[in-house]
């Protein structure tokens, strides 16, 4: 009897999702072998999770005859965000995808950008004994859409300072994963290579590349913390904090990029943010003064360019889905 009890469970095994089996009145062998066949259907087990947030923010103003003056402007952006994640047994597969888009024109100049963002995420785990910590590799892409300029008086003036791949940088990363609950992750590399590309021989010298050259390969350490959290009803906080540091150049002048986004829901349709994104390069050259000179009896334009921290603030309203 025990044996026809033990081939009826594992008949009926499969269809009670190996949550809770009756063994009583099995003998000591038998439980084990149902409970190695738990353990290797739970391993086999695979799981999709999708999700993310489209949406488009706008704004607008028109003043005629306004005794307080003011400057007519339009400006909108269109975002998305989108995650997959799957598991199967002590496997782990984290993808992400951030893109971003805004433009604002102001009376009747023409439209300049406002936001430009390209950032995807792919990051591979595998689960230790310990169940907090995951052996991990990470590849990361960083991009923008559109060409960049300097903005003055409200438009675009001079040459373009970026565009697309000018720059991009990809990152390739292999360490440990430390995740002891679903709102915490700190990615620990020793081992990462960090990929810059300028497809423009002009930028190139001014995101640290070699003139003539259009793809610089750096290779040093690289420490990734996460966290999101839902702070108070329907308001949720993610930040995240990237930190590089190349073995061969200057160790101590670590690469930053920090972003937090504030996300609130205020109904079905409307959603309201504030995201921030903080930079520290020091291969990356800014305009720090500029001032014209006269060279051979022209007029000339010299330049002083040096890394500077970079920062960046959006607050946002508008239309938004989740899904």
């Amino acid at each position: 009897m025990k044996k026809l009890s033990f081939l009826f469970l594992l008949g009926i095994l499969p269809f009670l999702s190996f949550s809770q089996v009756n063994v009583d009145g099995l003998n000591d062998a038998d439980k084990a072998k149902i409970k190695a066949l738990q353990e290797r259907a739970a391993a086999t087990d695979t799981i999709w999770k999708f999700g993310g947030s489209a949406g488009l923010n706008f704004s607008q103003a028109y003043f005629s005859n306004w005794a307080a003056g003011g400057q007519n402007s339009i400006s909108g952006t269109a975002f998305f965000n989108g995650f997959a994640k799957y598991t199967k047994g002590r496997n782990s597969w984290d993808n992400s995808i951030d893109l971003a888009y805004g433009l604002q024109a102001l009376d009747k100049k023409d439209p300049i950008k406002t936001d430009d963002k390209i950032d995807l995420t792919s990051k591979y785990g595998y689960q230790l004994k310990n169940p907090n910590w995951y052996y991990s590799a990470l590849f990361n892409f960083r991009s923008q859409f559109a060409p960049g300029y300097e903005i003055e008086d409200g438009e675009e003036i001079g040459p373009k300072i970026s565009d697309f791949f000018a720059p991009a940088y990809m990152i390739f990363s292999l360490g440990m994963d430390y995740k002891p609950n679903d709102n915490f992750s700190a990615l620990l590399s020793p081992l990462t290579t960090k990929i810059t590309i300028v497809n423009d021989d002009r930028l190139a010298p001014d995101f640290g590349i070699d003139p003539g050259d259009n793809v610089r390969f750096e290779l040093g350490a690289f420490v990734k913390l996460t966290y999101q959290k839902d702070i108070f009803e329907n308001v949720n906080l993610l930040t995240r904090i990237d930190l590089f540091s190349n073995y061969a150049n200057n160790p101590q002048n670590v690469d930053v990029n920090w972003e937090t986004l504030i996300s609130m829901k205020i109904n079905s349709w409307l959603s309201a943010s504030i995201a921030t994104q903080l930079i520290y390069d020091d291969d990356i050259m800014i305009v720090t003064d500029s001032r014209e000179v006269i060279v051979d009896g022209e007029p000339t334009i010299i330049e002083k360019r040096g890394p500077r921290t970079q920062f960046k603030e959006v607050f946002a309203l508008g239309l938004s889905v989740k899904f």
